[in-house]
This record gives C-alpha cells, sequence and structure tokens, in this order.
C-alpha cells in the first residue's frame, strides 16, 4: 500500500455564479470528502484558504487511488505524487553507500 499526496483544483468553469448554488456543490464536495474519510483511504484533507484548490494524502494502491480521483471528475482536477516514507528513504540510502 502506498501513501500519495494528492493536489487538487476545483475547475472554475463548473462554479455557478449564483452564491447558493456554490454552496450547494461545495456541500456535496465535502460530503463525498467525508465518506472518503470514513472509508480510511483520505487520511488528511484541506483548502488553502481564499483558493479554490488544497490537498489530500491518500493511502492505497494505486487502483484504489484512480478510482477514488475520478468521482470527483469533472469538477475537480488533481495531481497526484507518490510519498516516499523515510524508511524508504533510508533503504535508498543503504543501497546507494554498499
Amino acid at each position: 500500500m502506498g501513501k500519495y499526496l494528492l493536489l487538487w483544483e476545483i475547475d472554475r468553469t463548473k462554479l455557478p455564479v449564483s452564491p447558493k448554488e456554490r454552496g450547494a456543490g461545495w456541500n456535496a464536495l465535502m460530503e463525498m470528502v467525508k465518506q472518503d474519510m470514513k472509508k480510511g483511504l483520505l487520511k488528511d484533507w484541506g483548502t488553502f484558504i481564499g483558493e479554490l484548490n488544497g490537498y489530500g494524502v491518500e493511502e492505497g494502491s494505486e487502483l484504489e487511488v484512480m478510482n477514488a480521483v475520478q468521482q470527483y471528475t469533472p469538477f475537480v482536477h488533481f495531481k497526484v505524487h507518490p510519498i516516499g516514507s523515510v524508511s524508504q528513504v533510508e533503504e535508498m540510502i543503504k543501497v546507494m553507500t554498499k
């Protein structure tokens, strides 16, 4: 199982003008985020204050992460970065220094 940093951004072209409609969209997004956290795949999530983007941290297989981000399409775009742990970096260093 891997760990992944997800950088997400709301697609501005899909945002309604009405604050009430935007609020409903944010509410739907937050419900999906809470469900992913409840499932245990999404470990951390946040938004950058005043922006339409943020981050998430997921733990799972590549397929689980791919499926998770697809549920937000086409309203949210992601950049996904695999994360190496301290122990993985230490193993890399051992190989390099032999």
